[in-house]
């Protein structure tokens, strides 16, 4: 550091003062002297007063040619200012209420506190523009001196005593001037702190407070002075919140008083200085290292991580890792290991060395389960080694945890034989245990030894067997293990089989379940429903599989199935006594009349009797049916309902014995009465339609044959195949066109024998299409 100027004085310095620029400095000390010079420059000025001057303060621009002022307080404030011939003029800007306790001059205002309280001076009007006065008169004002500091141009902060105030200055309106000054002072924020204010300086929107505290002594019971405390606050309308507070160490603070603390700031650096009459603290605002390393102090270390990876590009103190390390061991030590092993994955990232440490940590503390839900899957991977171990841990004392690593975990992050093995060891002592075959089947399906896992997948009936048939194509080896498959889940099995039809044939399936009958009738029935004519050569087995497990779906089967041995077929529902079937199977092998007399015979069923009556649409079935019935009368009610579409209701009537007791007759005849009205309806409306219809398309046809029709030189004569008009257009020609846009030269076409005029087409005519008569003649 190189000192460019000194000043000695024999007397006690009582202030200095600086303006912004730093280039001039004002001193005045207790001999009365008061001095004010340039640092870099030979311009000086000397005054002696005959009483010590207590206070100075320079314009904040004095560097400036036209802002060469300073003040001095005493107990006068004096305005000194340079004029013309750079002599100084003085002028008094107060007396007459005691000493000058303080001046801080900014801008244009400069603001001074005396024994009554704080006067503001624009000195742009040089009007005075408010008063504040002092709160507590109890306190002498040379012991608890008054503390003033400018936040801005325009906010002045006041201490004194334990009362703080935060005054605006404002523009006043034009309608409010009159004979007041033009700014005024307002008093935005004002509260009491708990002790004395030795000094104050802002910090953004909050405050600095240096306060002298006293404290009664436990041994002596007697106030006595305590060590000074630098505050930070936040002001509020009539209170203020306080953020921190620091007790701080000074040499002699017994026997200091209020007045013999003193807090200056430097503001473009957030610089605060605490004076005090053996020594000079320098506070700075804590940075992120400062607030991390009292997070740590206060074991708040997630807090800590926090703020670390906030502010990572700032700090310079703390890494990152180091924090999160201390706080994976805060955890553990404090019991939360799960929570510890899950910070693991934010903290270690992909430092496997790190990740390996803490394992083994885990270990000693027998807390691998712990962290085994955390460890790295991929990018990165660890030692085989690790997860062995995690795994042998969960072998020991947990087969779902075992389990359920198996399931998660990729088959190539651990020796996949030894944990086989393992495992093999363990069934020794439990062979039944359902979790370790089945984890088991997982590891030989890592280790691609599917055959091995399909046995065991099999054994248990699990539910991934048909999966791993399909992920792995293992047909091949379930050729043996049909009756298994079907037996675990029938309808899985057929599904599998049947999308498979050209890796296991057909015949392999039915022949590996031949002992097995009505597991055959399950695979053959799905494939019968999928492909009626696949399994064709099994049709005739199906019958006798049918009616022994399936009856309700034999007469479908009949129905839809084209090669089925009737003969067959009507042999087993015969002896089984299946009549419906029977009735089918006689019907279709053309012996309605046998069928017929089944359905009244064995079912007495008249409503299915006249059903298929209906569907053979057979006359001589529709006699035997009216024979059958005629001698009961329910049937004879029945037919009456229903045959007075198929079959004239007289023939039955006629033949109806004379005294013969028919239930519902009357209801019968008015149905048949009331059939034929319906028909007789049906009748004229279907022909008032037809007739509408007709007229209609007549209508159309005469508005079609009635248009234009265009003849041009690419027309032909259908008879002699030339153009149909002349290539001269004036010559005479005489065109014949018809409606069926055939056109001929008049003279190309026979002449008729008729007596009739009317002509017709005779291409039309030879192809049977219906003669085109003449359209359209046309003549030139």
């Amino acid at each position: 550091m190189k000192l460019t100027f000194s000043l000695e004085s024999p007397v006690k310095i009582n202030q200095i003062s600086l303006d912004e620029s730093g280039e001039h400095m004002g001193v005045c000390s207790e001999d009365g002297k008061v001095q004010v010079f340039g640092l870099y420059s030979a311009e000086e000025f000397h005054e002696t007063f005959d009483c010590p001057i207590k206070i100075v303060a320079v314009h904040p621009h004095f560097v400036r040619s036209h802002f060469k002022q300073f003040v001095t307080g005493g107990k006068k404030l004096l305005l000194y200012e340079r004029g013309w011939m750079n002599r100084w003029k003085p002028s008094v800007l107060h007396e007459g209420e005691g000493n000058i306790r303080n001046v801080k001059w900014r801008g244009h205002l400069i603001a001074w506190a005396n024994n009554m309280g704080v006067k503001i001076l624009d000195m742009i009007s040089k009007q005075r523009i408010t008063n504040v006065p002092r709160d507590d008169i109890s306190l002498r004002p040379d012991m608890y001196p008054c503390s003033l500091c400018w936040k801005d141009n325009l906010t002045l902060i006041i201490g004194w005593g334990n009362s703080v105030k935060i005054c605006s200055v404002k523009e006043r309106h034009a309608s409010e001037m009159r004979d007041l000054p033009n700014r005024y002072v307002e008093i935005v924020f004002q509260f009491d702190t708990e002790f004395y204010i030795s000094g104050l300086a802002p910090l953004c929107d909050q405050l600095v407070i240096l306060s002298y505290v006293k404290e009664i002594s436990e041994k002596t019971e007697v106030e006595c002075c305590a060590r000074p405390r630098l505050d930070i606050v936040q002001p509020l309308p009539e209170s203020c919140e306080e953020i921190s507070s620091d007790a701080l160490t000074v040499r002699g603070f017994q026997e200091n008083e209020c007045r013999d603390y003193h807090l200056e700031y430097s503001e473009g650096e957030s610089l605060f200085y605490i004076i005090s009459p053996r020594d000079v603290v320098v506070a700075k605002e804590r940075d992120q290292d400062d607030h991390i390393d009292w997070l740590l102090e206060k074991k708040k270390y997630e807090e800590a991580l926090m703020a670390a990876e906030i502010s990572q590009k700032t700090i310079k103190k703390h890494k990152i890792l180091d924090i999160g390390l201390a706080y994976i061991n805060h955890l553990v030590e404090k019991g939360e290991h799960d929570l510890a092993a899950r910070k693991c994955q934010k903290i270690l990232g992909k430092n496997t060395e790190l990740w390996e440490f803490e394992v083994y940590k885990f270990k000693e503390i027998g807390q691998l389960k712990a962290i085994s839900r955390y460890l790295p899957r991929r990018d990165p991977v660890l030692k085989p080694l690790i997860y062995e171990m995690v795994l042998h841990e969960f072998l020991e004392s947990d087969y779902e945890g075992f389990a359920t690593l198996i399931k998660e975990w990729p088959g190539d992050l651990y020796n996949n034989t030894i944990i086989v093995q393992a495992v093999v060891d363990h069934l020794k002592k439990d062979p039944q245990n359902r979790t370790l075959l089945r984890t088991l089947a997982e590891l030989y399906t890592y280790d691609q030894r599917y055959g091995r896992a399909l046995e065991i997948y099999l054994t248990l009936r699990h539910k991934d067997v048909f999966q791993l048939i399909h992920r792995h194509n293992l047909f091949s080896s379930i050729k043996d293990k049909i009756v298994l498959l079907m037996d675990f889940d029938s309808e899985k099995a057929v599904d599998m089989l049947l999308d498979n039809e050209d890796k296991i044939s057909i015949d392999r399936v039915v022949e590996e379940l031949e002992n097995r009958p009505e597991l055959q009738h399950v695979y053959l029935h799905k494939l019968f429903k999928r492909d009626h004519h696949k399994g064709q050569r099994y049709h005739e087995k199906q019958i006798s599989l049918y009616a022994e497990y399936d009856r309700p779906n034999l007469l479908p089967f009949l129905r839809d199935s084209t090669h089925c041995p009737l003969e067959k077929a009507l042999e087993i529902c015969q002896q089984r006594n299946f009549v419906e079937e029977t009735v089918y199977l006689l019907s279709r092998m053309g012996n309605s009349r046998s069928a017929l007399k089944m359905i009244m015979e064995e079912l007495q069923d008249v409503d299915k009797a006249i059903e298929f009556a209906k569907e053979q649409d057979d006359g001589e079935l529709w006699e035997d049916l009216i024979l059958y019935s005629i001698d009961k009368p329910p049937f004879i009610t029945g037919l009456l309902n229903n045959i007075g579409t198929h079959v004239d209701p007289i023939l039955l009537i006629h033949r109806i014995k004379e005294g013969m007791e028919i239930p519902n007759l009357r209801d019968s005849l008015v149905k048949i009465l009331q059939d034929y009205n319906l028909q007789i309806l049906l009748r004229e409306g279907c022909k008032k339609i037809l007739v509408a219809d007709s007229l209609s398309l007549l209508k159309k046809m005469h508005r079609t044959q009635m248009k234009g029709v265009l003849v041009d030189e690419e027309n032909i004569c259908e008879s002699c195949l030339s153009p149909i008009l002349p290539s001269d257009a004036s010559k005479s020609f005489n065109v014949v066109v018809f409606h069926c846009r055939h056109m001929f030269h008049k003279e190309c076409l026979p002449v008729s024998n008729t007596v009739s005029s009317v002509q017709f087409c005779n291409i039309c005519s030879a192809k049977h299409r219906g003669p085109g008569s003449a359209i359209l003649e046309m003549k030139k």
